[in-house]
């Protein structure tokens, strides 16, 4: 279950849609050993919001392992050049207005 807000600005893009909630580190991993040692409650539960064509494009590019060992943090998240290339792209597009 994602957490949702009815309207703000995605972390990635920057564009003002609606967004949800992404954990830098995958929920299906907070289980295994090798995380819930590693990262205290607190850790395990950070995430931005972001909106659905960012969100959607990170779990396209990088399987939930990827995203939990390597882009477990903003800026390593904004340094991938094949992510920031995908948030480029996403800048770009149009959004819809769902408070109307």
């Amino acid at each position: 279950m994602s957490k949702r807000i009815k309207h703000g600005m995605c972390t990635l893009c920057e564009r003002t849609t609606d967004l949800s909630f992404h954990h830098l580190i995958p929920r299906k991993l907070h289980k295994r050993k090798r995380f819930a040692k590693q990262y205290s409650k607190d850790q395990l539960n950070k995430g931005l919001m972001l909106c659905h064509l960012c969100h959607k494009g990170l779990h396209r590019l990088y399987n939930e392992m990827e995203l939990g060992t390597r882009f477990n943090t903003e800026q390593t998240l904004r340094n991938d050049e094949t992510i920031a290339r995908h948030m480029g792209w996403v800048a770009r597009q149009k959004t819809r207005n769902t408070l109307e």
